[in-house]
Parts: structure tokens; sequence; C-alpha cells
């Protein structure tokens, strides 16, 4: 018996419960690891409240990330050995392969031999943050040196991502935070600039620090009003990447700058890289290259332990936080 995560029903983070059960041993093609963190994304909150992509099929496990300790592998699996250190890449089904666990199986497809300096903190950290920002910024934007990137909502862990990718080919990075009171952080973060949207014209600040050219990448997650606001924001031919939904209100559709400026808007979704084995392939060789020279390190807010899994998400939901929440394991 092994101690898991589950909740019986959709709700706020009281439903999360730590129970006891079988963890059966690994598939051919799966890696058995024991958990040392764990890292936390909206995506999971919003999964244990019946707003995901997915279903919960209760009683309903959860998790996309971890790093720890392989213990045991299937039959199928080469290139890894008992007792090595890995960290896991989100995967298509996070009830199916959960990772909020003592133990846990995953597709060896999904599991890295991460860089021997990052932590286990840091590790599970790192993956579904960097393979959302690397997917959008580079693989779909092909993000330049000369470019200027707006990352809006940049105190999220995909944010500060997003900040050190585009840094890391040459870009000049523009975030944007609701108030002032995250500004500092996310100059320490890596921003060249960061515009409080609710203190600031964006679009006067964005027109000023491009000297009058504008964006040619936007990368949201709150889509609503936002997108007719970052649209005055873009240059000619620019393209926005919407990740996410955070805004209720669907807002109003700015077609006189889609079509003046000749904009392309898409819908970036995570699994259009994990689940194609090239881009995934790509991705890890960029993302462990940056892990292992520095040029991209994980941002921790905050750690927990795991007996402390309903507070940690109550924090992942207050919107405190810079960077990434952690679950530890003794």
């Amino acid at each position: 018996m092994t101690r898991v995560v589950r909740f019986h029903e959709y709700g706020d983070a009281d439903v999360l419960r730590i129970e006891n059960v079988d963890v059966p041993a690994p598939a051919a093609d799966e890696v058995q690891i024991t958990v040392k963190a764990i890292g936390l994304n909206r995506a999971e909150v919003m999964f244990r409240t019946g707003r995901y992509l997915q279903e919960a099929v209760f009683p309903s496990q959860l998790g996309y990330e971890a790093a720890g300790v392989i213990r045991t592998m299937g039959v199928q699996v080469i290139g890894f050995a008992e007792g090595d250190a890995v960290s896991v890449i989100p995967t298509l089904d996070m009830s199916r392969w959960p990772t909020y666990g003592e133990v846990i199986n995953i597709p060896a497809k999904y599991v890295v031999k991460h860089p021997a300096r990052l932590t286990y903190e840091q590790a599970a950290a790192s993956w579904m943050q960097y393979v959302t920002a690397w997917g959008a910024l580079i693989a779909q934007a092909e993000l330049k040196p000369d470019d200027f990137v707006i990352v809006s909502a940049a105190s999220s862990s995909v944010g500060v991502a997003a900040i050190q990718v585009a840094r890391s080919v040459g870009a000049t990075v523009i975030a944007t935070s609701r108030t002032s009171a995250k500004a500092q952080p996310l100059r320490d973060a890596g921003a060249h600039h960061v515009i409080a949207t609710s203190e600031e014209d964006l679009a006067a600040r964005v027109k000023e620090i491009t000297n009058g050219k504008g964006a040619r990448v936007v990368f949201d997650p709150i889509g609503g009003p936002a997108v007719a606001q970052l649209a005055e924001c873009m240059s000619f031919g620019g393209i926005l990447l919407e990740y996410g939904a955070l805004a209720t209100d669907e807002g109003t559709f700015p077609q006189y700058a889609l079509l003046g400026k000749s904009l392309t808007f898409k819908g970036y979704l995570y699994i259009e890289i994990t689940s194609d084995d090239a881009l995934l392939e790509r991705a890890k060789e960029f993302i462990n290259k940056g892990l292992d020279s520095g040029t991209l390190v994980p941002l921790i807010s905050r750690t927990f332990k795991f007996d402390a899994i309903q507070d940690a998400t109550r924090f992942l939901e207050s919107n405190e936080q810079v960077g990434k929440i952690v679950v530890t394991l003794d």
C-alpha cells in the first residue's frame, strides 16, 4: 500500500484526501518512481473542480508533475536503470497516470533523466512550464532575437518559464501583471519591462517600449477582454497564442485589429507538443540543455509537505505566488 491523493467529488481543496491504495506493477512501457517532489499546476485545480477538458471518474487521482527515483521498470523500457534520478513530463491523462502519490507509474516516454545539478524540487517544477512555453514561443511563434514578446499574467510558473525561454533566444520580454506588487519579482525573474495593467495604459506603454512597432508575439492565459487589449499592442503580422481562459467574460472580438494588422490568433494546447514524438524530443533537448547550463532556472515560490496538500492547493488558487508551488515527500 502507498499513500496517494484522491478526491471523490468535485469541489474546493477540502475534497482532496490522502488515502492508502495498492499501486500495481508498472506496465511493459512504464517506469515506477518513488516520488521525492510534486509540482502543482492550475490544470489540476480545474480538473478537481470540474472545469477541465477531461472529466473525473470517482474516486479520482490527479497530478501532472513529479520527480524522484526509479524503483522498477516494465520489460520494454530501455535507457533507464533502477536508482536513476528522474522527473516527469505531464502525460496526456492525469487520472490514468497521476503524480500526487508516494509511488507512481508513468510511461517511459514521459520520464526524463534531468541534469544532476537540479534538486528534486527544481526538477518537479520544470516540465509543464518549460514545455508549454517552448512549444508556444519556439515551435510555433519561432521567436527571434529581434522580437518583442508580451507575456501576460507573467507571475505564474508558465509565465516565468516563458520569460526565461524568450530571453534564452535573445528576445525582449514585456511582462504584464494586474498590479505593480509583483513588478520587482518579475524583473528579478528576467523580464526586461513590466506593465501593471490596472495602473497603466497597456497599449501606450507597449508602443513606448517598442518605439511604436508593437510586439510580434503575445503569450496569454487570460483571454476575454484582454484579447482586444493585446491586439492593440501587436505589430503587423503578429501572432497571439492563447493557452488559457482565466477570464469569465468572453469580451469583444478585435476584428479590425486582426484584419488591419494581418494578425494570427491561435488557441494553444500543451498536448500539441506531448502528443508529437518529434516535437517532444526537441523540447526535451532544448529544456535539458537550458537546465544544465543554467539558462533555465525553475523559480519555486513555496514548498509544502505532502500532508499539507490542501494548503498547497489553496495557496496555488490564491494567485499570490511568483513561480512554482512544490510539494515534498520525505
